[in-house]
């Protein structure tokens, strides 16, 4: 028997020594703030105390733990620790996976160094990955605690509402989207991911805006998958291409203005006297003439029987006290204390578990297998052959994961045309000596580059990328003859909805699918794969199942961005403007879209060439618009340095015709003081691009020493149109610099026939804290429509970065990631 004390509390253990201390926390004791994201050291999601220091709990066996004091971030919570209330101050996370494991990793740091040093918290943090890119708020929260008094701290639970939930109230349901309870609380269902982007507390601002209620007296619940609940712009629902403010905002307005209509309708009504006598305020209608109120929660009933007019008015923006003004994200709260509920905390009485070992291509065969040794581990329940491969059934997640390594399987392998990286890039190349499919042209560029005298040309070319979130696929099911449940974080309710229902055998309306928060998406959670697993199993062992996939086979199995390669060629005239552009791009189509090209050229044409990917390709985020952006942004800047011209003004007096283009990058020049006198070996790159809706510039600063790039600076200005939540927009701009850095420098996905050979995140390396530059953002004021904002702030990072490579070295890097 093994004895351990965990947050304050003695416990016992008498099972393997040998498991680790993670499974122990999330499968025994239910406490899962501690999170699973790589079980071999290098994510620092499960980094729990033990006797005040920080430790990975996926590398500590029970039999290491006992006899130690180990803190979880529960334990934090229950001392109302300083940093849990830093962290909400500055709003810290994004997905809010990693945060548990950031906070004790912080804590252990602060146990040892009170005021620490920068270079102190650097190797501190280094060892917690974010893939949010949530590095600059935690240093930001780690000063913001060290000035917090401590014996002044308010009560974290009561403080936020989120986390202390009062028991339900009677509530009404007005429509498909808003229910109002006694206590006039308001429940919006969320028909979006919430995947880090802050749309659950952007959604509920459209609303509330409108209904003219409090932000905090709005609660939130995940949409079930219904046709009623599909995104306007796709009409589908599904979470992508930064439409979730943009779908919904008009339609969330009139919902809460349409709401506000009835309520007001229903208090004129009580009191016997004209709608327009009555004014709403904060979740209250008043009658000032008779100085009568009423509560939205006393009205909500009557209001249900109210139908309101077909149009109602909007508010005016000139009266807009919530949208364009930052607000607190509401899930943050539970982010930070670790109740947040991802896919892979889903719990339920009778739960198997399950560990797959998959097909290593979609067309391998079993050849031999042996599952006795893994039979034989305690807690196994079955070993079975499933469509994806062979699934071990236990009764914990460390049993499966040990029923699973005792498996004996070989594969019979068909490997056919199969190429590895350098084959498959030097078929792109080769593939762009043949003429493409034109899809855009205007001029005449082939006339002009057979007549012309000198032909600027380069071909850029990019890398297979994954999307390694950090909580790693899963999903789980209960199928019983009449129903059919799936628990999953998911960016396409739609998608897993179709998907459960053809595995389960049973129709769309015996099918239920419950959405949680995920850990992370950006396009990888669009795919439905997983629940092919769950269902499936569900079916099969008439038993609820998790399957939780390995960092390996997240790694192995993912829906790639896909690689392409794109030739170039321009003409410029006498005063060094181009007259022609002509590009040839060939790649999976996924590549070759989201050509973006504000410059005014007169002669233009666009060519494609689509080829077969070996390996799966899906939405990655900002998909063709991050790659397509490095090739259009790097060939601007040789265009201008061909010119003899400054690389910003270049731009400038090709975009007459593009004024919102013009002032983004006018903007992050002027904010990056671009053409100044920089540190000594310290250059500047610039780009810019539209995508989404929105248009972003970026001014990276730079050194170059012993071809080591050290990124200093990046200041990103952003256009996204009429802002909603500021600080929310800064969050994305933020994160999504980071996950760019981290492509452009570092990110590339290697492959032996058509099978990737990476396997955790030490092979496919991220960007860390000890990494990240200083990011500035500005939002530049408007009025048009609101844009996407979670996408586009990628697309400018690798060619602003190449752009300032150049300036720093005078070699021009084409590839990604770059390297010299």
């Amino acid at each position: 028997m093994l004895r351990l004390t965990i947050n304050g509390q003695a416990q016992s253990f008498s099972g393997d020594p040998n498991m680790p201390l993670l499974w122990f926390l999330r499968d025994t004791l239910d406490l899962k703030g501690t999170k699973f994201g790589c079980g071999v050291g290098i994510c620092g999601t499960c980094t729990v105390l033990m006797d005040g220091e920080a430790h990975h709990a996926c590398m500590v066996s029970m039999a290491h733990a006992a006899e130690h004091d180990i803190e979880t971030i529960e334990g934090l919570v229950q001392q109302n620790h300083v940093l849990l209330h830093a962290w909400i101050e500055q709003q810290v996370p994004q997905c809010g996976y990693c945060q548990p494991g950031q906070l004790m990793t912080a804590a252990a740091l602060l146990n040892l160094h009170r005021n620490p040093s920068d270079e102190q918290i650097q190797r501190a943090m280094s060892s917690v990955l974010c893939r949010c890119g949530t590095y600059q708020r935690i240093r930001r929260a780690l000063a913001t605690a060290v000035q917090l008094n401590t014996n002044t701290l308010p009560d974290l639970v009561k403080k936020y509402p989120e986390l202390n939930p009062s028991p339900s109230k009677p509530s009404v349901r007005l429509d498909d989207w808003i229910r109002i309870s006694t206590d006039g609380s308001v429940t919006l269902i969320i028909n979006h991911a919430e995947m880090g982007q802050g749309v659950v507390t952007g959604l509920a601002m459209l609303m509330a805006e409108e209904l003219d209620v409090e932000l905090n007296r709005v609660r939130t619940e995940f949409a079930p998958a219904s046709p009623v609940y599909r995104n306007p712009l796709f009409n589908e629902q599904t979470t992508g291409g930064s439409t979730s403010i943009r779908g919904e905002w008009r339609h969330l307005r009139l919902v809460g203005a349409k709401a506000r209509w009835r309520l007001v309708e229903a208090a004129a009504q009580t009191w016997q006297v004209a709608h327009n006598e009555c004014r709403t305020q904060n979740g209250t209608v008043y009658h000032d003439p008779s100085q009568r109120s009423l509560g939205y929660g006393e009205l909500a009933p009557l209001s249900e029987q109210i139908q309101a007019p077909a149009t109602v008015a909007l508010k005016h923006p000139d009266s807009f006290r919530l949208l364009g003004y930052s607000q607190r994200r509401l899930e943050i709260p539970l982010m930070v204390t670790g109740r947040t509920e991802y896919g892979a905390d889903i719990r339920l009485p009778n739960l198997l578990h399950a560990s797959i070992v998959r097909r290593p291509t979609p067309d391998s065969d079993i050849q031999t297998m042996d599952i006795k040794a893994a039979k034989s581990v305690e807690g196994v329940i079955d070993v079975v052959s499933i469509s994806n491969g062979v699934a071990v059934l236990a009764n914990s997640t460390w049993a499966a994961i040990l029923g699973r390594n005792q498996l004996s399987l070989t594969w019979q392998e068909y490997y056919g045309d199969r190429v590895n990286n350098d084959h498959y890039q030097s078929f792109l190349l080769d593939a762009l000596r043949q003429p493409g499919k034109v899809v855009r042209q205007h001029g005449n560029v082939q006339q002009v580059l057979k007549n012309a005298d000198r032909i600027i040309e380069a071909t850029y070319k990019t890398s297979f990328l994954a999307h390694a979130t950090l909580e790693t696929t899963n999903c789980t099911a209960r199928v019983d003859k009449n129903r059919c449940d799936v628990w999953l974080g998911t960016q396409s309710q739609e998608g897993a909805h179709i998907k459960a229902a053809q595995i389960s055998g049973l129709p769309k309306h015996q099918v239920h699918i419950h959405s949680t928060f995920l850990g992370g998406g950006f396009g990888r959670r669009l795919e439905s794969d997983c629940v092919v697993d769950a269902v499936e199993l569900a079916k099969l062992c008439g038993k609820p199942v998790q399957v939780l996939w390995s960092r390996a086979d997240d790694m192995q199995h993912d829906f790639y961005r896909p690689a392409h390669a794109t030739q170039l060629k321009a003409i410029l005239d006498a005063q060094g403007l181009p007259v022609a552009w002509w590009q040839r791009s060939s790649g999976a189509d996924m590549a070759l879209q989201m050509v973006s090209m504000p410059y005014d050229i007169p002669n233009y044409a666009e060519e494609r060439i689509v080829l077969e990917s070996p390996l799966p390709v899906g939405a990655w985020r900002s998909v063709g618009a991050g790659q397509n952006a490095f090739m259009v942004e790097g060939f601007m800047d040789e265009l201008a340095h061909a010119a003899g011209a400054d690389p910003l003004e270049y731009r400038l007096r090709l975009l007459s015709d593009a004024p919102r283009s013009r002032t983004v990058l006018q903007y992050a020049a002027e904010k990056a003081r671009w053409g100044s006198v920089l540190p000594d070996n310290c250059y500047q790159g610039i780009a810019h691009y539209e995508c989404f809706g929105s248009r972003v510039a970026q001014v990276v600063e730079l050194s170059v020493e012993d071809q080591n790039i050290l990124i200093h600076r990046i200041v990103c200005a952003i256009d996204c149109g009429r802002c909603i939540n500021p600080d929310a927009v800064i969050a994305q701009i933020e994160g999504a610099v980071i996950m760019g850095l981290s492509a452009a420098l570092k990110e590339q996905v290697l492959f032996e026939n058509a099978m990737v050979t990476q396997a955790n995140l030490a092979d496919y390396p991220i960007l860390t804290f000890a990494e990240f530059p200083e990011i500035d953002v500005y939002i530049v004021p408007s009025e048009e429509p609101p844009g996407g904002v979670g996408e586009p702030g990628l697309p400018p990072v690798a060619p602003a970065v190449a752009n300032a490579i150049y300036a720093a070295t005078g070699k021009r890097l084409r590839k990604l990631p770059l390297r010299f």
